[in-house]
This record gives C-alpha cells, structure tokens and sequence, in this order.
C-alpha cells in the first residue's frame, strides 16, 4: 500500500493513504478485516478537534452581530466601521480558501492547521484588545487569515484519517458543526455581552485554540501531497485579488446599489483576474489548482451543486432570523436560540449515524433530492403557518433541520469523493470557495427580493427609506402599515427562498445523478464494502 504521509518528527504518527479498492472477489489485505486494522487510532479525538477547531472558526462569522450596537458606542463608530468588522473576516477568509487548501497539500495539512490555529489566535488577542475600529476591523482580517486555513485543513484531514467506510459519518459531524456554530453565535454572544466586556467574545476563543494546538500536536498526523512542487505565486495573488473582488461585489451589492461604478468596477475586475488565474494555472508547472479536476463529471456537478445548494438555503436562512427579529421582535441573541433546535437536529443525525446510514442507502444524487426537498417543505411550513405560537415553527425547523443533515455531508463528500485524497486541501478550498460564493449570492439575491417587495408595500411617504429600521423610525402613525409591509415581504422572500432550495436542489442532484452515469470511479478512493 503506498503512502501520502511524510513524517515530520513529531510525536503523532503518520499514516497511509487509503488504498484502491481491490475488484469484487479480490483476495488480499484490502478486505474489511484488514481495513479496520489500518484504520488510523484515535481518529474519533481527531475528528473532535477538528470540529472544535471548525465551531470557533464558524462561531466567529455570527457571534459579532449581537455586539454591533456596543460596538457602535464604545468604539464611536460608523455604519461602514460596523460593515466591515463583519465583512473584513468573511472577505479575507473566502479570498484565500484556495490558497490554504493548495497550501495545506504543499507543505502539510498538519502543519498549516496548526499555522491557522496560531493566526486566529493572534488575531483574536488583537480583537479582544483593540481601542479602536481600524484596530478591530484589522484584526478581524487577521482571523480571515486563520479562518481559511482552518476550514480547508480540519476538513482535508478528517479525509485523510478515516476510510471510505467512516468518511460519510465524518463528513456529516464535521459539516453539522458548521449548522451549529450559525445558530449558537447570536446567543452565546448575548450571554457573553450581558456579563462581560465585548472584548470578551474574542479572547473567550483563546483557550479554544490552546485546547486545539495540545490535543493536534497529540492526536492529529502529518500529511500533504507527495508531488509537491514550488509555490505558485502568480495563482495565489490572481485568485486572492479575483476571489476577494467578486465576493466584496457581491455583498455590496445590496446596501451600494448593483448598478453602483463600485460595484460593477470589483465585479468585472474580480471575474478578469479569475479568467487570468485559470490562464496561468493552464501554463504553469506547478498550478495551485488542478484544472482537470474540473474534466471530472461528477467533480463538476458536485460544485456546481455546493453552489445551487448554498445560494437557496442561506438565503432562506438569512431571511427566517429577519423573520424572528423583526417580525417576532426577539433580539439577536434570541432569535438565534429559537434556531438552535434547527442546528441541534442536524448534530443528533449526524453524530448518532443515522443520516450517513441514509446517505449510504439512498445515494448521494437522491441523499441531496431529498434533503432539500425537506429543507424546501420547512421552510414553507414555518413561512406559511400561523405566526402565533413556537410550535409550528419549531416542527418547521426539525424539518429543515432533517434536511440539511441528509443534503449538506452528501454535497460535501461529493466534491470530495471526485479527487483524489493527495489532493484533499485543494478539494476542501474549492468547496469552501463555493459555498462562500453561493452563501454571499443567496443572502443578496434573496434580500434584494426583499427589498424590492418593501419598498412596493411601503406608503408614498415612506418610498425612501432604505431599511425596515429606517422606515418605522419615520413612519409616525403608520407603523403598523410598515411592519405589516415588511412581514409580506419578507413570506415574499422566505417563498422565493424555498423555491430556489427546491429547484437548486432537485438541479443539483441531477447534475450528480447525470455524471455519475456517465463516469467512471475517480482513482484514489476505495468502495464501502
């Protein structure tokens, strides 16, 4: 059996690559009694640091927008400061998840998740401290930084610990901890904002990350692509620059204006870059991408699918916490918490077995079908149903929740099955890419229906206000009108939000479905016995 791993030295060890699978019938040590004795030990520890690792990196796109108005004294600053403490994080990180994962493959998965643990650290320490907003806005890049290491490596190393018959299992866990760390930022950092400092919800992460660096430095083993190969410096400044644009235009759009000279200059700009990117990954020796993965049938149908899937279900999701805050009229912290059971449901599926025994049994193209169909019929029934009471809601929820636990690790390990495992970090960096990428196009597109909605609703005098804040603060005696035109449009948009989770879904497992026929097994990955 040959080997991806190098060892490094340290105290964990290293291990094999997973093998081929022998054809049916085939004697030998490939059976699995012998792939249960390869199995790497500990690798259930691993896959919980990698998870914490994941839940900090996730917790921190969420928890900072219950401390926006404390920011917004305590640091004096403005709308655009308060914007860009969010965005600067979001921005950095998808802008370099390519590059982290190429990296990751290059110089070792370990060593860079340990690199990414000590940057997010770092940056969290500076955030924690800052005095002022460029400060705090800068640090928060920093932690992009970290955070693009860390969602590309504990995702490339769970592929490289567990075997064929694991990977979906893992792949489940690692995925559900993303869907909790969405819905328990707000009300951990309301907890945390109602007793502390809001420094606080940055240094809380510090001990994380030192849990992590002891227990990886202990459990998790060194591996990278034995190809190797020098750093490819013209891919890494054109995707970072192209990526960064084209992100940066998307989530502007809304707030600038998508005919805005800003927002059409970054968004050619950025679509340029990436069309050079893809010029010089053709020509260079030693591209950070691999272009022919996209040959692959079933690699192109599995982004193709991460994106329909993410646009439609965190825009829906976007448009539910809207729905929570400023129809229910619960804070954010609050909001959050009420979603937790949505997030909770996908972690029991996941951890307890039963969605990958599902995954298995139905198959991905279906196992992603189903799923989104599920999370389209939640979606409609917390839209639809009566707004009194939690009950509906919460079965709304356990619904979208089921969903999500079937379609999120199959779409996942889609993407990933269509590589081979010395390419895990490239892997995990295009899905990261573009799930960023269709997260940031679902939450514009499907709040630009929003608006456009509430702004037709609104009375003649209101007609200007850019906001439903803006909007009630002038309404007078017409507020009930405004709230009332911002409930229709928001069931406008849960609506439109549903139906794109449906038919991105259905698409994205027929493009599966189609190139699974029509391809053959993808080298590097062993059947499931």
């Amino acid at each position: 059996m040959s080997s991806d791993r190098v060892p490094t030295g340290t105290a964990a060890p290293a291990v094999a690559a997973p093998a081929v699978a022998a054809p049916a019938g085939t004697a030998g040590h490939d059976g699995p009694a012998a792939r249960r004795a390869d199995r790497v030990p500990h690798r259930w520890l691993i896959l919980a640091v990698l998870c914490l690792t994941q839940l900090v990196v996730v917790l921190d796109n969420t928890v900072l927008t219950v401390a926006v108005p404390v920011l917004t004294v305590e640091l004096d600053a403005s709308t655009a400061d308060a914007q860009w403490m969010i965005n600067a994080y979001a921005l950095v990180l998808s802008g370099l998840l390519l590059t982290a994962g190429s990296a990751a493959d290059r110089y070792g998965r370990r060593r860079m998740l340990f690199l990414g643990l000590v940057l997010f650290g770092l940056g969290s320490l500076a955030a924690g401290l800052a005095r002022t907003s460029e400060q705090l806005i800068a640090a928060r890049a920093g932690m992009g930084i970290g955070g693009a290491l860390l969602v590309t490596t504990t995702l490339a190393v769970a592929m490289q610990v567990f075997d064929s018959a694991e990977r979906s299992r893992a792949i489940g866990i690692w995925a559900a901890t993303s869907a909790l760390g969405f819905a328990a930022g707000p009300p951990i950092g309301g907890i945390v904002l109602a007793y502390l400092p809001w420094g606080a919800i940055f240094l809380m992460n510090l001990p994380i990350v030192l849990l992590c660096l002891l227990a990886g430095r202990a459990l998790v083993p060194e591996s990278r692509d034995p190809a190797g190969g020098r750093l490819d410096l013209g891919g890494v400044v054109l995707s970072t620059a192209g990526l960064t644009a084209v992100v940066w235009s998307i989530i502007a759009g809304p707030d600038r204006g998508w005919t805005s000279t800003e927002v059409i200059g970054a968004g050619i700009g950025g679509g340029l870059l990436l069309a050079l990117f893809v010029r010089w990954e053709r020509r260079t020796p030693h591209p950070m991408l691999d272009l022919h993965f996209f040959r692959d049938r079933r690699f192109a149908g599995a982004v193709c699918g991460v994106v329909l899937i993410t646009f439609g279900a965190t825009g829906a999701l976007f448009l539910l916490t809207q729905h929570l805050q400023f129809v229910r009229g619960y804070p954010a912290w609050e909001a959050g918490l009420r979603m937790t059971p949505f997030a909770l449901s996908i972690v029991v599926l996941n951890v307890s077995g039963a969605a990958a025994a599902a995954i298995r049994r139905l198959g991905l193209p279906a196992a992603v079908a189903a799923g989104m169909v599920l999370l389209a019929g939640g979606l409609a029934l917390v839209t639809h149903g009566p707004s009194e009471g939690y009950g509906r809601f919460l079965a709304g929820l356990l619904v979208m929740g089921t969903g999500c636990a079937l379609a999120n690790p199959a779409i996942v390990e889609a993407v990933m099955s269509a590589i081979p495992t010395n390419k895990a970090g490239a892997g995990a960096g295009i899905d990261g890419t573009m799930t960023e990428v269709g997260s940031s196009l679902g939450i514009a597109v499907l709040g630009a229906v929003l608006n456009a909605r509430f702004t037709a609703l609104l009375p003649a005098a209101l007609a200007g206000a850019g906001s439903f804040p803006a909007a009630l603060a002038a309404a007078g005696p017409d507020r009930e009108t405004v709230t009332s035109a911002f409930a229709t449009a928001l069931k406008t948009g849960q609506t439109v939000g549903a139906v794109a989770v449906l038919v991105g879904g259905l698409l994205a497992a027929a493009l599966l479905h189609r190139a699974e026929r029509l391809s053959p097994p993808t080298p590097g990955h062993e059947r499931a016995d």
